[in-house]
């Protein structure tokens, strides 16, 4: 129990003006019988990111899916646009993009057909040959799902992203088993969508480079924001 992150207030000292639109007031996380972490608040503006540090277990991954609505709050409130979160929230769930550990293919679909699902599932006419262009794939869209390597699968989550426009990303560890400039795209899509007035909540083992991001190191603590 002594490593749960308790009390925590995350500041930052480059956060520009803007309205709050997401804001975490005394959140909790509670996994079977081990607190994850109490009393954690925070707010973020259109154009901020926070980068959720810590080791294994400390509640990253756990707090990314409690913002997408995956897990329940044990205590405490979320709002966004100045309004509480009610059960469900329909409005704030489909202004976000969650993007986990799991690749979200179906392994026996051409990769081209895995965007297609996911276009028609989110109502999205982007340009399909565009995006898997842009994310490096157009080599391998006629390849199957389960034919992709790590790196690969981690693009195409990068390509979704980019199905259609939401206000709110939320990242786990977006930058795993890629190459550097896989890494670099990452990054790059992730400023892009901040300097677009975007928001994003991203977790990771390695220090990375984010333009007005704050940070929240969860677990061992915890209590060391900047």
């Amino acid at each position: 129990m002594g490593d749960e992150t308790r009390g925590t207030q995350v500041t930052s000292s480059d956060a520009g003006p803007g309205a709050v639109a997401l804001a975490a007031n005394a959140i909790a996380c509670q996994r079977s019988e081990r607190w994850l972490f109490r009393d954690l608040s925070f707010s973020l503006a259109a154009g901020e990111a926070l980068l959720l540090r810590g080791p294994n277990g400390s509640g990253k991954s756990s707090l990314l899916r409690l913002l997408a609505g995956l897990l329940p709050l044990a205590a405490g409130n979320l709002r966004w646009r100045g309004r509480e979160l009610g059960t469900g929230a329909p409005e704030y769930r489909a202004e976000l993009a969650y993007l986990g550990h799991l690749d979200a293919l179906k392994p026996q679909l051409l990769l081209r057909e895995n965007l297609q699902f996911w276009a028609d599932l989110l109502g999205s006419t982007a340009d399909l040959d565009e995006i898997v262009e842009r994310v490096g794939l157009a080599h391998c869209a006629d390849l199957p799902g389960q034919h992709l390597s790590a790196g690969q699968r981690r693009r195409f989550g990068l390509a979704r992203l980019l199905l259609k426009p939401a206000p709110l990303w939320l990242l786990d560890e977006p930058t795993t088993a890629l190459d550097a400039a896989g890494q670099e795209l990452s990054l790059d899509l992730i400023d892009r969508h901040l300097a677009g007035g975007g928001i994003a909540v991203v977790s990771s083992h390695e220090p990375i480079a984010i333009a007005r991001s704050r940070t929240l190191t969860l677990g061992a603590g915890g209590r060391n924001p900047s």
